[in-house]
């Protein structure tokens, strides 16, 4: 790439050679790119999902209900985003926007989809009453919770994660840009998570399964190379102890391994026995907060 700076043409034309770690993929139109029914188990939901800070709150939810009781069993199925799974005709079907995780709800007489990691929280929750309280000020202060982290994931993940980690140079501004943001946000969670034990209050809910995944993996040093030193989150002491608590929570555990390496595909229960005990076990921090 050139290091001249950049002048906008009057009318942009797409580029598919940009570089970066999801060039081969991206593109600006929406839809199939080529025929692939998915797969069907036999259980009433169906995830068809990655193990990212996204696709892990689809699989955290469905254990979180199974732990507490809920007949909420589940095939999980992995869509390699890198392959351009999500861009098969029956994935494009059940989610037109292209995008893990997605869910076939088919506990019903008719099946149904739910698409977008935020909405198929709202749905779980609702139909088992679980993890999302009825009425308000509670409930309302969950769903403004679990908006404030849909609302702020593209800045960590598509700004910050893209700009400091994947995009083809490294580029001063859009580094600075999103890194304070990144960091408003990490503070907007710490100033809460000083008064509360979760992030809606003292009750664990919804909002603590979306946000966990993303705020968790930055905290730990998961994410984005060296990020953690970076963005110097041994300063956030309250969402480092949230983290925590909820890395201890069984169901978190093994949520967050579903369509992972460590877990490709989940049919049933008796998956997680056949794994290695320490895959289950505490889960590392390589930052220090």
């Amino acid at each position: 790439m050139s290091t001249a700076a950049y002048v906008p043409p009057k009318v942009w034309v797409n580029d598919t050679e940009n570089g970066g770690a999801f060039a081969g993929i991206n593109r600006p139109t929406a839809g199939a790119r080529h025929e692939k029914e998915l797969p069907v188990g036999e259980h009433p939901f169906q995830l068809y999902s990655l193990g990212t800070p996204n696709g892990q709150k689809a699989a955290v939810m469905l254990e979180e209900l199974i732990e507490a009781g809920h007949p909420a069993e589940y095939d999980a199925w992995l869509i390699d985003i890198r392959e351009g799974d999500q861009f098969g005709s029956g994935f494009t079907a059940l989610n037109p926007n292209g995008k893990i995780p997605a869910l076939e709800d088919r506990s019903g007489p008719a099946p149904f989809r739910v698409f977008e990691s935020g909405a198929i929280l709202i749905h779980l929750a609702e139909k088992f009453d679980y993890l999302l309280p009825r009425d308000n000020p509670a409930r309302a202060e969950v769903l403004s919770w679990l908006m404030w982290q849909m609302g702020t994931a593209p800045f960590l993940g598509g700004g910050f994660g893209h700009f400091y980690a994947y995009a083809p140079e490294k580029f001063e501004y859009p580094i600075n840009r999103y890194a304070m943001e990144a960091k408003r946000i990490f503070s907007v969670a710490d100033n809460q998570l000083a008064k509360t034990e979760y992030l809606a209050g003292d009750d664990y809910s919804i909002a603590d399964v979306a946000a966990w995944g993303w705020l968790g993996a930055i905290v730990r040093g998961d994410a984005y190379g060296d990020a953690a030193t970076f963005l110097s989150v041994h300063e956030y002491t309250h969402l480092a102890r949230w983290v925590r608590t909820i890395d201890a929570r069984p169901a978190a555990r093994r949520g967050r391994i579903v369509n992972t390496e460590k877990m490709r595909e989940r049919h049933a229960a008796a998956d997680f026995d056949t794994l290695d005990p320490a895959v289950l076990g505490p889960i590392e921090w390589k930052s220090a907060p």
